[in-house]
């Protein structure tokens, strides 16, 4: 697989039939599925074309006929599991999104977390892994986050030019993957939103909003 094939990408949970394999979609997602549950679980470097294999029940040669190493055959899984997670969201507010946004990356983190961890090491070595890992799990939220901000400044809650902007995403991303490491717990719900209330809506020059449907309203402004 070079970066010049066609990304199969897909919506959580329905893979694209592949043009160049004769194997069925599902079997196929079937292999992804294994790779990625052996990467979270072992390690990258535990992971084999033998245990793939005995996992899913069929030959080795079977899976190198497909992906001639098995660096490309975790780089096709990552892009086969692409899922723009934050997709749908739109609360009509900076502060509903973000807080959604939050709920949203909290279901994911761990398994998410814990595939970035496995392959912190490995992508270091090979780039076509290091461009299915962002294709995958970096790009897709990034450009959703981006398009938060966005539609903020649209409808005029934000300065187009507000310098805290450019960091949203980072910050959001930053610490799904720190906490594990300084607190040995997952950013969860809880966590996240008191995090988007504390750091990034007075960063952006908003304030958290209260119970009531006042989602997002500026610093020193009022719900419509």
């Amino acid at each position: 697989m070079t970066s010049r094939e066609p990304v199969r990408e897909h919506v959580c949970g329905k893979p694209s039939a592949s043009r160049r394999s004769k194997l069925t979609p599902e079997r196929e997602q079937e292999f992804y599925d294994a790779v990625l549950d052996q990467l979270r679980e072992c390690g990258y470097e535990a992971v084999t074309m033998e245990g793939v294999a005995a996992a899913t029940r069929c030959s080795k040669s079977t899976l190198y006929r497909q992906w001639k190493t098995k660096p490309q055959f975790v780089a096709a899984a990552l892009r086969a599991n692409r899922c723009v997670r934050f997709a749908g969201i739109d609360t009509g507010s900076v502060a509903g999104d973000l807080r959604e946004a939050a709920r949203s990356a909290a279901a994911w983190s761990e398994r998410d977390t814990m595939l970035v961890q496995a392959l912190s090491h490995a992508v270091q070595q090979d780039e076509d892994l290091q461009r299915a890992l962002r294709e995958a799990l970096v790009e897709p939220e990034v450009q959703a986050i981006d398009a938060i901000v966005r539609r903020g400044v649209e409808r005029g809650e934000l300065p187009a030019d507000h310098p805290s902007t450019e960091f949203v995403a980072a910050q959001l991303f930053g610490v799904l993957r720190v906490r594990p490491m300084l607190e040995g717990k997952n950013a969860d719900a809880e966590y996240l939103t008191r995090f988007v209330d504390a750091v990034l809506l007075p960063g952006l020059g908003l304030v958290a909003p209260g119970p009531g449907p006042a989602d997002g309203v500026a610093a020193g402004g009022a719900a419509d």
